[in-house]
């Protein structure tokens, strides 16, 4: 099968492309010009040059591919432009080569998130056919971004998959918090509640691959994440544990967002994305992110294999791995 996958270079899009290959499928990947990421240096697969806002050379990458999987977004932006010129019009642009270009696409999977409907409203797991409230610039640029895809529904054989916060070897964010822990610094997110659902990348990228195989997908919406809800604690004692480390120093949530507005405040000055945002601290205590993912597994018959514990472990073992690399 001829595959596309944009937002190669990126956390997801990047064990989709090493999943998609192990399945035999061929890979182009959608770059920007003159760039040659790292992410897929010594993989078989084919570079694309192209850009989310020339139609010409997203016709030309679509043109005569089997399944299409956009994975390419802004996480972190200084401002709402930013969001919404890659998140949305840069969406938009890509369905419409493919409606141009692709009669005989067999489907196109957009990888939405669950910040596109925004925190569960009294602590109660959100469903697909909830109404979408996003807090953020993020969430409201995937929420655009879904609205465009479903505008293209009577077009293209499309699918959306909404993940909640994915766990996963290069995930940006948990990188950060590990190399704080190395320190014996642990910063203190969340509430000790059950706050938020999780899905280990591995189990998310299986998951994309079936609603690109699976007939009964098509026009659909579906969350994919375990069955249990965690608290941001549990994450981290279990991070701590598995890297063997004892006695740390822990950082509340005030001197977290003093940490976050000076970050804020350097990224005012260089125009770079901040590390780490007070609405994200804000966001992450007072916001309860529980999806429920029953709608895949009732309808397509979806299961989670990555146990907590060992999903944990293999992210340890690999940042051991890559800082062992680097020395």
């Amino acid at each position: 099968m001829k595959t596309l996958v944009t937002g190669s270079s990126g956390f997801i899009g990047g064990h989709l492309v090493r999943y998609l290959l192990e399945r035999g499928h061929a890979v182009s990947c959608l770059v920007r010009p003159a760039s040659e990421p790292r992410a897929l240096a010594g993989l078989d697969v084919t570079r694309l040059s192209g850009s989310y806002f020339d139609l010409d050379s997203l016709r030309r990458a679509v043109e005569g591919m089997d399944y299409i999987f956009h994975a390419g977004a802004v996480l972190s932006a200084a401002d709402w432009s930013g969001y919404f010129k890659t998140n949305v019009q840069g969406t938009t642009n890509i369905l419409e080569a493919c409606a141009q270009a692709n009669p005989g696409l067999k489907r196109f999977v957009y990888i939405s998130s669950i910040s596109a409907v925004g925190p569960a409203l009294d602590k109660k797991p959100l469903r697909e056919g909830d109404d979408c409230r996003p807090v953020s610039l993020y969430g409201k640029s995937k929420h655009l971004a879904e609205q465009a895809a479903t505008g293209f529904f009577g077009r293209l054989p499309i699918v959306i998959v909404r993940p909640p916060n994915v766990l996963g070897s290069g995930q940006k964010e948990l990188l950060a918090v590990m190399n704080l822990l190395r320190r014996r610094i642990v910063p203190l997110i969340g509430r000790p509640e059950k706050q938020t659902s999780i899905c280990f990348v591995q189990d998310l990228v299986r998951a994309l691959v079936l609603t690109a195989e699976d007939e009964r997908a098509i026009g659909k919406t579906y969350f994919v994440a375990a069955k249990e809800f965690y608290s941001w604690r549990e994450i981290l004692d279990q991070l701590l544990r598995e890297m063997d480390l004892k006695f740390v120093l822990k950082i509340p949530h005030l001197l977290m967002l003093s940490v976050a507005f000076v970050a804020e405040a350097i990224s005012r000055l260089t125009g770079n994305a901040p590390l780490v945002r007070r609405s994200d601290l804000r966001s992450a205590r007072d916001n309860y992110w529980l999806c429920d993912a029953g709608l895949i597994r009732e309808e397509l018959g979806f299961r989670t294999e990555v146990e907590f514990g060992q999903g944990i472990r293999d992210i340890v073992r690999q940042f051991k791995v890559l800082r062992s690399l680097r020395r």
